[in-house]
């Protein structure tokens, strides 16, 4: 009986059981999540039994899977220039913060492989009020600063000699045409005169944690965070990195005056285009 068994785990595979296959770290910046899929098999010279052997492949694949999660956590940018890693290692709260956020993270997913093994799925929001990777690294600053105000000598668009109002839902910055844009959790939109019109000083620091500042989309069809009336403006470069889109002058005097009606962009409705 056990002679047949180890012939049968061969089929399992025939390596030891820390090997797993790697499988890409994925973030996606339209829905902020990172999900990640480990894959284990059991060493068939240790597994007595089927079901030991896959329990020996899923505890490898829920390993590998922690792992993968870990070294996704850790490039994710939380700004232009700072990434998780690197806020790890010079803050020790920051460090206990991601180590039990990503020990909490959801199995979204799981089963036996066919031909043998196992694959589990792990997701961890970048963004949310428990476990996600912003309630462990952004803080909650005691004053929110003022958004910046139009150039004093900005004319808003007028029809029938009354300044136009288009009760806009949101900001869409069309980054496309000008390289990879860097995704960060905190970006910045700035003008080419250097002001920042957008930034995370100027937002409520629980909704920043809630439900991040941007999100990235290849098209308006993914563009639904901005709502169902966005502005649309577009880049003419970006900056630090490539992280933060700078707008002309006259670009960012109208989204800082519609945002006067509107205040869509302290409803964080804001969406990059790459």
């Amino acid at each position: 009986m056990l002679r047949n068994f180890k012939l049968l785990g061969v089929l399992f595979a025939a390596i030891v059981l820390s090997f797993s296959a790697k499988v890409d770290a994925a973030t996606n910046w339209n829905t902020n999540v990172i999900q990640v899929t480990g894959m284990g098999v059991a060493n068939p010279k240790m597994a007595t039994t089927p079901a030991h052997a896959a329990m020996m492949a899923r505890r490898a694949a829920v390993a590998d899977a922690y792992r993968q999660l870990a070294e996704a956590v850790n490039g994710v940018q939380v700004d232009a220039e700072t990434t998780v890693e690197q806020m790890m290692l010079t803050n020790d709260v920051v460090r206990t913060k991601i180590s039990a956020t990503i020990k909490g993270a959801q199995i979204v997913s799981e089963g036996e492989l066919t031909g043998g093994g196992y694959s589990v799925t792990l997701e961890l929001p970048l963004f949310g009020e428990t476990n996600s990777i912003a309630e462990s690294v952004f803080d909650r600053p005691a004053t929110i600063e003022p958004f910046p105000t139009p150039a004093p000598d900005y004319t808003p668009p007028v029809v029938d000699t009354r300044p136009t109002y288009n009760g806009y839902t949101g900001l869409v910055v069309d980054c496309r045409g000008l390289g990879q844009i860097n995704f960060v959790m905190s970006p910045v939109i700035k003008d080419v005169r250097g002001q920042k019109i957008y930034g995370h000083k100027n937002l409520d620091p629980d909704r920043i944690i809630r439900e991040g500042m941007a999100s990235y989309a290849r098209d308006m069809n993914e563009a639904a965070r901005a709502g169902s009336n966005p502005l649309v403006v577009r880049a003419v470069s970006l900056a630090d990195l490539n992280a933060n889109p700078v707008l002309s002058p006259e670009d960012a005097d109208l989204v800082l005056y519609e945002n006067n009606q509107s205040h869509f962009l302290e409803n964080v409705a804001v969406v990059f285009l790459y």
